[in-house]
């Protein structure tokens, strides 16, 4: 593996870096303002508007989709440019139109989706004129094991009808989330991974009830589009808004979660390497017992621990990348597994530490490594809980090993 990023790669980090300085990062104080004196409170501050006009100007959008649709990159190239991405979580992959759920939900499109699909959901999804979310966690089951969800989805002639609840819906209480792909049975009597079928579901069709919206440690995830807790009663959608094939949906899924988990790993360097500035800037400006924090010797370990966990974060990750390049998907699964275990919980020891340092006010709504600990302690869930990736790659191991053997 090369280290050295290429040449379009270097030219769009210092393009992007240079979109935050501009455009991000002055408006994150006027975004957060606007979201609490928004008089509805699911809607998206209109400044960001501003700033999906400027990054579409710069070419700066769709990075993540490869492609002719996408900007054409690699996932190596991608890796440092979804990292600068996450240094403003709430803002920058929305501006960029980079942001989950979407972009998982574009992928599917632009894999499985027929040219009607295509044509009426994923266009606009890739303009960033709608929003969508992805249906597939439920309340009643265990959903780290997406085959026991209970959905139905039962063909009519020429129509599916669905009836079910699912929560935890990221970005779906947003109200410009317009489309909805819903995962559910449409075989129960198949092979386990054979019954799930997904299928389009607009927002607005009759049967579609969103109940709440879910809270995270208590915060509302309202810069996100909210997490909906959404109950389908006998919801009718025409046969065509099936995507890909019956009993496909278990196969789309891994699909599709597959970049995700890796875009997810990228974002958090970014959340890692500026919680790490933050911590050294209020070690810096803050006395303790006669000298600064900065001069603490516990506080030089966490800030030099953060940069070994770092970098070791950086090199896994982009080992992952390459070899989704290089190799596929299934010939990463040991990477693309190892960085979802390893990620979530090396930022949130980080940003376990930031908190520290701030003291106090690292509990407040004043600095955001509060919000950003209780985000990235949900990723330990998101796309698959840490224990199923460890099962998973415990049983290649052992199968690798008793294949040598």
């Amino acid at each position: 593996m090369d280290f050295a990023l290429d040449a379009r790669t270097l030219e769009l980090r210092e393009q992007l870096t240079a979109f935050m300085d501009e455009h991000v990062y002055p408006i994150e104080a006027i975004y957060q303002e606007q979201l609490d004196a928004a008089p509805d409170r699911w809607s998206p501050p209109p400044v960001i508007e501003q700033a999906k006009e400027a990054a579409r100007s710069q070419g700066l959008w769709n990075l993540f989709l490869p492609g002719e649709d996408g900007a054409g990159l690699t996932n190596l190239q991608y890796a440092p440019l979804c990292e600068v991405l996450g240094r403003s979580l709430h803002i920058a992959p929305v501006a960029t139109n980079c942001a989950a759920p979407d972009t998982g939900n574009m992928e599917v499109l632009h894999m499985f989706g027929t040219a009607a699909q295509q044509e009426q959901w994923l266009h606009p999804l890739l303009d960033g004129s709608i929003r969508s979310a992805f249906a597939m966690t439920e309340p009643a089951v265990a959903s780290s094991d997406a085959t026991n969800i209970e959905t139905a989805i039962v063909r009519d002639g020429d129509e599916y009808v669905i009836n079910g609840r699912k929560w935890y819906i990221s970005g779906a209480m947003n109200p410009n989330a317009r489309i909805l792909i819903v995962m559910g049975k449409t075989d129960p009597t198949a092979h386990r991974h054979r019954q799930q079928s997904m299928v389009l579901v607009p927002r607005d069709t009759p049967g579609v009830a969103v109940r709440r919206g879910m809270k995270v440690f208590g915060y509302d995830d309202r810069d996100h589009g909210g997490h909906a807790e959404i109950d389908f009663s006998d919801v009718r959608v025409p046969a065509s808004n099936l995507i890909g094939e019956e009993g496909g949906g278990f196969a789309i899924a891994q699909a599709r979660l597959g970049p995700g988990r890796i875009h997810h790993c990228m974002r958090l360097i970014g959340i890692a390497e500026r919680a790490l500035e933050l911590m050294v800037d209020r070690a810096a400006g803050r006395v303790a017992f006669g000298k600064p924090l900065s001069e603490q010797g516990v506080v030089r370990d966490w800030i030099a621990e953060s940069r070994v966990r770092i970098e070791q974060l950086r090199l896994l990750t982009l080992k992952a990348a390459w070899l989704m390049d290089t190799v596929g998907n299934k010939g990463a699964h040991t990477e693309i597994q190892a960085i979802k275990i390893a990620a979530p919980s090396t930022v949130e020891w980080i940003l376990d530490k930031a908190v520290q340092v701030h003291g106090a006010a690292g509990l407040s709504q004043d600095f955001p490594v509060a919000e950003w600990y209780a985000q990235v302690r949900t990723l330990r869930f998101a796309d698959g809980p840490d224990e199923v990736h460890k099962n998973a790659l415990a049983r290649h191991e052992i199968r690798r090993t008793s294949a040598r053997a």
